[in-house]
């Protein structure tokens, strides 16, 4: 029979195959209807064919073996079908994902290829710049010894050309000169070595607290030496009892004329003060005679109650204007209103209308004159608070002088006091001589003390030093240190240049751009699918 015929080895087709056989994919749906099958006869049951009977779906029979089974170019599972939609673009986007890491490995070899070369770059400029370098200052050593040796010759040209006393007096003269500058040579290097050699003892210092000690005991000593001739100073110029009482009674003296002079100077103020007041009492005599016949006690009573009336009085008049200018525009409002009133009605007379002109006048003067008023009592307060200032600061500045000259009398009583004494004054002197005295003696023991130490210390730093100069390990550790020195600069200045040169290769910016038009491209083309499937 034609359906129990054996399987061939040729794969199935695509129409052989039951809907149920084939699982959909997750974006396009099922078919809606089984393709009929082509090119066959009817009845013949070939198998193999669209309509051949077939087993069960995706699964081969026991009968096939796998090495009968001819591969395709796909493997296995037989013709795959073209790639459509989703399929399509993760293919695309995988390509572009294994393109993207092919771009990064090449820009990493060239980044790498890139620094070797550009440090052998770098090397071959700064060899170059050091070779430009060192013929550009030869080339001005050479031209500076070429103007040396013209403006010597002309230098000789013009000592040529002297007269022979002058060439002789050149001639010491240049001996004397180079004498100098060999003394100046001297000097230089002697002056370079004490430098060394304080640069060297500052360093040990700075290691050695012992040193440090010594050296602020030093400084002490040198201040308590430094005191100590200055008591002695003082000490001498000291006189006998008979001077330094001849000298005190000279100060009190000259004390003395001060204070008188003082004093004189205080009746002075006090006379002027005097006769400021009698002007003051003139001044208010005249103002009673000019205002009346009240006496000088009303007057400052009146004024004193002016000043601590003016705020609530200026207050007072400026309500009382506020109200008459509020008073005055209804006043014009009404005068308007009647005059409204007196075109329309003609029974108005002559005589109401003048009154009414004579009220209006009469407002306006009365706030002019309060107007007035309020001008004259400001200008009159500010004067006499003025003038209440300045007698104020006249009293506080005669208390002022009045005081420094009772605490000057004071301190001067106390000094004479003080200096009086005579005996006190010499014991005091003796003991505190005796004093110093005997701390010079201990700070002198103290002093050959500590000598003594430092010549120890210098000699064994001294051999200390020898000894370490003498070493090898020391010498050694100096020169790695040294190159030490150098692989570190060096090493900085790689690592300046790697920095400047990865910033300058850095491909982070162009890679996110990359991927973020990458994924705009992805979700135009998902749209434009879902669009089309739509």
């Amino acid at each position: 029979m034609a359906n129990q015929r054996p399987p061939s080895g040729r794969p199935m087709s695509r129409g052989s195959l039951p809907t149920a056989g084939r699982p959909p994919t997750a974006i396009r749906p099922p078919p809606t209807a089984i393709r009929v099958g082509t090119g066959m006869v009817p009845g013949t049951g070939r198998p193999g064919t669209r309509g051949g009977n077939l087993g069960t779906p995706g699964v081969l029979s026991a009968q096939i073996k796998v090495a009968d089974r001819p591969v395709t170019q796909q493997g296995l599972s037989g013709m795959k079908t073209g790639m459509k939609g989703m399929e399509r673009l993760s293919s695309k986007i995988n390509e572009l994902t294994i393109e993207t890491s092919k771009l990064q490995k090449e820009i990493d070899t060239f980044n790498q290829e890139n620094s070797v070369y550009l440090s052998y770059e770098k090397r071959s400029a700064m060899s170059h710049c050091l070779d430009c370098g060192l013929c550009r200052k030869e080339e001005m050593i050479r031209a500076v010894e070429e103007e040396m040796e013209r403006e010597k010759q002309a230098a000789d040209d013009i000592i040529k050309k002297m007269s022979p006393e002058k060439q002789e007096q050149y001639a010491a003269m240049k001996v004397n000169n180079d004498k100098l500058l060999q003394e100046l040579d001297a000097r230089q290097e002697e002056l370079d070595a004490l430098i060394m050699r304080k640069e060297t003892f500052e360093s040990e210092l700075s290691h050695s607290q012992v040193k440090q000690e010594a050296v602020l005991l030093h400084e002490k000593l040198q201040e308590l030496e430094m005191r100590r001739d200055a008591m002695v100073a003082e000490d001498k110029s000291v006189g006998s009892p008979q001077e330094e009482r001849d000298r005190l009674l000279k100060q009190v003296k000259e004390e003395n004329q001060e204070t008188a002079s003082m004093e004189r100077q205080l009746t002075e103020i006090r006379e002027k003060m005097s006769q400021i007041n009698e002007e003051i009492r003139q001044i208010d005599n005249d103002m009673e005679e000019h205002q009346g016949t009240h006496s000088f006690c009303f007057c400052l009573s009146v004024f004193l109650y002016f000043l601590d009336t003016f705020d609530e009085t200026k207050a007072l008049e400026v309500e009382r204007n506020r109200q008459t200018q509020a008073n005055i525009v209804t006043l014009l409002e009404h005068t308007s209103k009647n005059i409204n009133r007196m075109r329309q009605i003609s029974s108005v007379t002559a005589s109401e209308l003048k009154s009414m002109q004579e009220d209006l006048s009469f407002k306006e003067t009365e706030m002019h004159k309060s107007h007035n008023t309020t001008k004259g009592l400001s200008s009159e307060n500010l004067r006499l608070t003025q003038d209440l200032q300045k007698i104020e600061q006249l009293e506080s500045k005669m208390n002022i002088e009045m005081n420094g000259l009772i605490h000057k009398i004071q301190t001067m009583s106390q000094e004479l006091d003080t200096y009086s004494n005579l005996d006190a004054l010499k014991t005091a002197g003796e003991e505190k001589k005796r004093r110093l005295l005997a701390d010079r003696v201990s700070l002198a023991q103290r002093r050959d003390s500590f000598k003594k130490i430092m010549q120890k210390m210098d000699t064994k730093y001294e051999t200390l030093k020898t000894q370490l100069q003498e070493n090898e390990t020391h010498a050694q550790l100096t020169n790695l240190e040294r190159k030490w020195q150098h692989h570190e600069q060096n090493n900085f200045v790689m690592k300046e240049f790697i920095a400047s040169k990865g910033m300058e290769s850095d491909y982070r910016p162009v890679m996110r751009t990359v991927s973020r038009q990458l994924a705009d491209y992805n979700k135009i083309l998902i749209d434009a699918l879902q669009g089309t499937r739509n």
